[in-house]
């Protein structure tokens, strides 16, 4: 299955990029970013879906890219990276164009810090795996309870760091990783969680920037070739 259009650049196009292959699933979060870095970078890639509600990521194929049967996982020739953080910090590395870091120290840093609270302190903890368990010992109200609590946790911490920074985007006026983090956090946070988002209003603010960027847009888990409508 190959990307959209809107997921393409002309000028971006090469040999080297065209061989990238991305290990996804529509409503996950973490594969989302990548799509989203994708997007903004203008690479081109394969989109290869892994279902991961029917159990698709612990075939035999699937392990062998990743040993714990996560998605994203991107293929790079002979090079596979699996674990969102680590794909958007080789996709900086490999392909620099449209840099999703910006050069100056501290701006980076933050972004660095950003990505990371949303890698580490909430996604794992509302991930499909950890709320199915969490359900099947004690109940699914106390699982939306858990994801909820460290989801708004966590939203939190990132509006008291990016309040003093944020412009249009979370640290100025263009689009870095921080960014590319946030934008699924937030969508998945409110459609799928119920968080109200009122509490953060410099997340709310940047959110609404966030929705009419067609890069956004074209990787939306609505637009994936295994969405399910």
């Amino acid at each position: 299955m190959e990307a959209s259009s809107e997921q393409q650049s002309e000028n971006s196009s090469s040999s080297s990029s065209s061989k990238l292959l991305l290990y996804s699933y529509w409503q996950s979060s973490c594969s989302w970013r990548v799509r989203f870095a994708l997007s903004l970078k203008g690479l081109p890639y394969e989109y290869k879906p892994v279902n991961i509600r029917k159990g698709e990521q612990f075939s035999p194929d699937f392990k062998r890219l990743n040993p714990l049967h996560f998605v994203p996982v991107l293929v790079d020739g002979g090079i596979v990276v699996s674990d969102s953080h680590a794909i958007l910090q080789y996709l900086e590395d490999k392909y620099p164009q449209r840099p999703l870091l910006p050069a100056d120290p501290r701006l980076k840093a933050l972004n660095l810090q950003a990505a990371s609270v949303i890698n580490s302190n909430i996604q794992p903890l509302h991930m499909l795996s950890v709320l199915k368990h969490l359900e099947e010992k004690v109940g699914p109200e106390e699982s939306l309870s858990f994801a909820q609590l460290n989801i708004e946790k966590g939203l939190l911490a990132l509006e008291m760091l990016l309040k003093d920074f944020a412009s249009r985007y979370a640290t100025g006026d263009e689009v870095y990783m921080a960014d590319v983090f946030l934008a699924p956090q937030i969508a998945v946070s409110t459609t799928r969680f119920n968080i109200n988002m009122s509490k953060f209003p410099t997340l709310s603010r940047l959110y609404e920037s966030y929705k009419i960027l067609p890069e956004l847009e074209a990787s939306s888990p609505e637009r994936q070739p295994d969405a399910v409508r």
